[in-house]
């Protein structure tokens, strides 16, 4: 929780933090929970729980387990090519009727369709993200509001402008920002995220390169495709 103290405590109220607490274990991600409610976080996003791929009753009794936990808003997190399954419309539906601080949702499941039941099923008050950055305009298109961005870490000023130009009725010029970042969105997982995003902060300066096995850094030939994208796109001089 050292990791969320700091990071509340370097945002100085001027952002929310939105504390990543989930887990497979539900009582591991409610102590968690608890803890970064505790550090100060404004939110929790909770991922699905992996590898014991639970029933879509599980899931519900999971999250609302959690909810019932803490008074901090939740963000569901939906990533099945990394849980092995996914957070269904109907208990999306289900959770936030029943736990009033089950706020939103970070879909990554690559779907728009998701998107427009996500948003039939739920009303305009549930935050609908993005969970790519290359998808963020398709699916604000169809409800979404936002995204939870990896490119952000190297582009935020850009990024924060297209997702409000588009917010805002200038279709046209948050697609010009799409345009010019796109080859950047798709490249930072030509490895496995969120290793080409270290090495493209290391790249800046900004970080030291280290990774923690399993993670390992990224092979010489794509390191070399990042770094013309980088270019390419004016991050990197």
């Amino acid at each position: 929780m050292y990791v969320v103290e700091l990071a509340v405590k370097f945002a100085a109220g001027k952002t929310k933090v939105l504390a990543g607490t989930g887990g497979n274990s539900t009582d591991e991600a409610i102590y968690l929970t608890i803890a970064a409610e505790k550090g100060g976080a404004d939110g929790s996003l909770q991922v699905a729980p992996y590898y014991n791929k639970p029933t879509q009753e599980g899931l519900f009794q999971h999250f609302r387990a959690i909810a019932y936990a803490t008074k901090l808003p939740i963000v569901l997190y939906s990533i099945p090519a990394r849980c092995g399954v996914e957070i269904g419309v109907d208990t999306v539906k289900r959770l936030a009727c029943d736990c009033k601080n089950i706020v939103g949702i970070k879909e990554a499941g690559g779907n728009a369709d998701r998107v427009s039941q996500l948003r039939a099923a739920l009303g305009p008050k549930f935050v609908i993200l993005s969970g790519d950055d290359s998808l963020t305009l398709p699916f604000m298109s169809v409800g979404a509001q936002g995204v939870v961005s990896v490119a952000s870490n190297l582009i935020p000023r850009e990024l924060s402008h297209m997702v409000r130009a588009f917010a805002s009725g200038r279709p046209a010029a948050a697609l010009k920002l799409h345009e010019r970042f796109y080859p950047l969105f798709k490249d930072l997982f030509i490895e496995t995220n969120p290793v080409p995003v270290k090495a493209a902060l290391a790249m800046l300066g900004r970080i030291e390169e280290e990774y923690r096995l399993p993670l390992v850094p990224m092979n010489p030939k794509n390191r070399e495709i990042l770094r013309a994208t980088l270019k390419m796109c004016g991050v990197l001089p």
